[in-house]
Order: structure tokens, then C-alpha cells, then sequence
């Protein structure tokens, strides 16, 4: 399995009444693969944090395809699925898998970056940037032209 940016146990605190995983612990999974895969292409969120910068999500999707259970490892993929050239924009699929092999989720999210002072948003400095466009990319990945401005 390619692409896996968060690997551990199903935790009891991410169980809810029907005994299986919660429908946010599948969010927080996903972040965690998000800011790892970040990290390893070398965006740093302490470099975020120095620069004023942080990721912000337009959109969520959740498509549940099977139960995890407690005491499982879960696998967390990330790929780049579209984005803007300059990263500006990008929207970001991750597959959660149970200890079997067997897919449990697939996760869509459309993010940007905003300025955290300004509360605008905003693009990666230039270096970050090309950290970023070396993300692993999905296979239907597709390049985004923004809109001209009027």
C-alpha cells in the first residue's frame, strides 16, 4: 500500500456506542495522515506556525465503506487529487484501511491556506510551494486554473 501517512490502533476513545469507530475519529485520522504527509515532503508545521500560515478546509466528504473496530490498526493514505499550480488551492483524498487490507473510508477534503493574521487567504511562499507540488499525486490527479478576476 502506497502513500501511507498514519498507521496505529483503533484507541477505546475512538469507539462510540455501536462499538465500532466514531464518525469524527475518521476525520481526526485523516488530518494526522494530512499534516504527516506535509511533514514528510518537508512543510513543517512549526514553519507554518513561524510564517503566520495554516491549512483551512472548504469541504468534507466521508464515504464509510466498512466498520472498523476496536483494537484495530488503521492505515491512512494521502494523495493529491487537484490543485491549483502554486498549491494555492487543493483538494487532498485519503483512504482509511482496517488491519485486514479491506478499505473502510474514503475521504475527500478542498482546502486552501490562510494567513492567520489577516484572516485572508493566502498561497505558500515560493519554496514551500515547490515542497508542495512534490505531494504524492492521485492517478486522475487535475490541475486547477483559477478564475479571473473581474
Amino acid at each position: 500500500m502506497d502513500n501511507v501517512f498514519y498507521e496505529g490502533q483503533v484507541m477505546w476513545s475512538h469507539i462510540d456506542a455501536n462499538m465500532h469507530v466514531r464518525h469524527s475519529a475518521y476525520s481526526d485520522f485523516a488530518a494526522q495522515a494530512r499534516l504527516n504527509m506535509l511533514h514528510k515532503v518537508g512543510i513543517k508545521p512549526a514553519d507554518l506556525l513561524q510564517r503566520g500560515i495554516g491549512p483551512i478546509l472548504f469541504r468534507e466528504e466521508l464515504l464509510y465503506l466498512r466498520e472498523i473496530g476496536a483494537d484495530e490498526t488503521v492505515r491512512v493514505t494521502c494523495e493529491v487529487s487537484k490543485s491549483r499550480a502554486d498549491g494555492s488551492r487543493w483538494s487532498i483524498r485519503h483512504e482509511l484501511y482496517r488491519s485486514d487490507g479491506v478499505k473502510a473510508a474514503i475521504i475527500n477534503v478542498d482546502g486552501a491556506w490562510i494567513d492567520m493574521n489577516m484572516r485572508k487567504l493566502t498561497g505558500l511562499p515560493e519554496g514551500m510551494a515547490q515542497l508542495f507540488a512534490a505531494a504524492p499525486r492521485s492517478a486522475d490527479h487535475t490541475e486547477e486554473i483559477p478564475a479571473p478576476k473581474a
